[in-house]
Order: C-alpha cells, then sequence, then structure tokens
C-alpha cells in the first residue's frame, strides 16, 4: 500500500545540498507509488508557537494563529511518514523547520492527552561539516517523545555551495529510503 508522506523542507536554498536530497528521496519515493507532499518552509509565512495552550478546538484549524501552517496541517494529518529536511546550523536544525515542527504541537492539542498522531520519521540533512552528535540526539528524543518511528536518517558532511552534493553516495542513499518507503 502506498505511504503518505510529508516532507518539511527547512532549508533557504531552493537548489541548495538539503533541497537535492529532497528531490532524490522524492524521485525514490514517488517512483514507488507513494503520494508526496512537499512544503519549502522559507517561502512560508510561519510565525514562532506563542505556547497559548490555545490550539486543539478546532482539528480543521488547530492553532489559533492564522498563517501558512493552515496549508500544513491538512497534510500532517494524512501523513503516515514526516520527513523532516535541514541543513546543520550551528550543530541543529533550521529555525523554519524548527518553527513548524513546534507549530505541529496545536495538533497533539487536539487530544485530551496531547497525544501526538502516530507518524514514521526520516531525517535528511546536509552540512559544511560532519558535526550531527547534537542533531541526531535531539532527532533521537523527539522521536521517543512523539512516539514516531525512525526510518532512517541521511547525513550528507562536507557540502557547502549549492551543489555540492552532486555525486555523492548520500543522493542514492535517499533516493533508496524514498523507494523503501511502499
Amino acid at each position: 500500500m502506498a505511504a503518505k508522506i510529508l516532507i518539511l523542507n527547512g532549508s533557504p536554498r531552493k537548489n541548495g545540498n538539503t533541497s537535492q536530497l529532497v528531490s532524490a528521496f522524492t524521485r525514490g519515493a514517488e517512483e514507488t507509488g507513494n503520494k508526496v507532499t512537499a512544503f519549502f518552509l522559507d517561502k512560508m509565512c510561519i510565525h514562532g508557537c506563542k505556547g497559548c495552550f490555545g490550539g486543539g478546538k478546532d482539528p480543521e484549524h488547530p492553532c489559533v494563529q492564522r498563517d501558512d501552517m493552515e496549508q500544513i496541517y491538512a497534510a500532517y494529518r494524512a501523513a503516515d511518514v514526516v520527513v523532516l529536511a535541514s541543513p546543520l546550523y550551528y550543530w541543529t536544525i533550521s529555525g523554519q523547520l524548527k518553527t513548524a515542527i513546534d507549530r505541529l504541537f496545536a495538533v497533539a492539542e487536539c487530544d485530551k492527552d496531547y497525544r501526538n498522531p502516530s507518524k514514521k520519521c526520516v531525517l535528511l540533512m546536509a552540512a559544511e561539516g560532519n558535526g550531527y552528535e547534537e542533531t541526531t540526539y535531539w532527532y533521537d528524543r523527539l522521536m521517543s517523545h512523539l512516539g514516531w518511528d525512525s526510518l532512517g536518517k541521511v547525513l550528507c558532511g562536507g557540502v557547502m555551495a549549492a551543489g555540492d552534493i552532486q555525486g555523492r553516495p548520500e543522493l542514492d542513499t535517499a533516493y533508496q529510503l524514498g523507494r523503501s518507503m511502499e
């Protein structure tokens, strides 16, 4: 059975190395019949979470704020798999991605016990360096907290300028991971 895949791309570069990992993953996922919905967060207007605990009253519009997260919520609820894609910024994910993840709490507020919807997850990252320890620590703890299953991580270091990722084996790893989503 085909999976519904939501990609949250937290890169600010539409044609950057992270976006190329996303493209490779997407190609593999779609070739095996999966439905992929991707959001390029940098071009969206998404405000930070207010911590107001005012969400969850309307599952169709779970957050009290009305911004571009409204486009994401329906795809998030329907998704079987959530792909978190980001460049490595100061040893963790980009602000664009972190802001969107924080805002997903409004969906958990729809459950009386604040349970998050059950999902599977993938992490795609590109970086100038190779220091992923803090990010993988955060990601693993996030998976545990949300009760999600991680299907894999593709971490590509040593790529700074857009296009540096060309010819790197991590592109094929992302493609194969996408193909495995069926």
